[in-house]
């Protein structure tokens, strides 16, 4: 399944249409959808490289742009879904802390999110839970983001398919990496 669904990512990237693939996978993925924009950004950078730095440019917008969305999914269906829950289990006290603890780190929190493997899409969700300042968040998103996508970019510029290979050939170890991320990443939340 992770294959086919890589397969099917890469194959975007070969298309006409492959910087509006790029945008859009770079858009969702910052709320919902599990593979990363990176997928499509290789390729495209390897065959392009010309493009490098506007295809760079593109995923970091089209990322924080998504970003935003995931915020606004966690400002608002916390409130009316996750909320009620915990009052009803008296749990509620422990979200207020972690909201304390997010508001205090908030910036570091999305900042190596946006850098690292880290399931960037747990903590825009977060975020818009815990209600941290909007303006930081973006801030955060755009300098972690952006550093995440020009420096991928420019590694691929300048040693180009050899970058492609390490990552197919370590897909398996990629993804691995990437679950265990977000196991850890929830098991951090409920511990804070």
């Amino acid at each position: 399944m992770l294959r086919r669904l890589y397969d099917w990512t890469l194959s975007l990237a070969a298309g006409p249409r492959a910087p509006l693939a790029l945008g859009a996978v770079s858009f969702i993925e910052s709320s919902v959808f599990p593979i990363p924009p990176d997928i499509l950004l290789v390729p495209m950078v390897i065959a392009r490289r010309e493009r490098a730095w506007a295809y760079a440019a593109l995923c970091t917008a089209m990322s924080v742009l998504g970003g935003i969305l995931g915020y606004l999914i966690g400002m608002f269906l916390f409130v009316q879904v996750a909320e009620p829950i915990l009052a009803f289990y008296g749990k509620l006290h422990y979200f207020e802390e972690f909201s304390a603890t997010f508001m205090a780190w908030g910036w570091w929190f999305v900042f190596f999110a946006g850098l690292t493997p880290f399931p960037y899409k747990v903590i825009t969700i977060a975020s818009g839970a815990a209600g941290l300042s909007s303006p930081v968040f973006i801030l955060a998103s755009l300098v972690s983001r952006g550093l995440r996508f020009f420096i991928e970019a420019a590694l691929l510029y300048f040693f180009g398919p050899p970058i492609r290979d390490f990552i197919e050939r370590r897909l398996g170890l990629v993804f691995t990496v990437c679950v265990v991320a977000l196991v850890g990443g929830f098991a951090l939340l409920k511990l804070v």
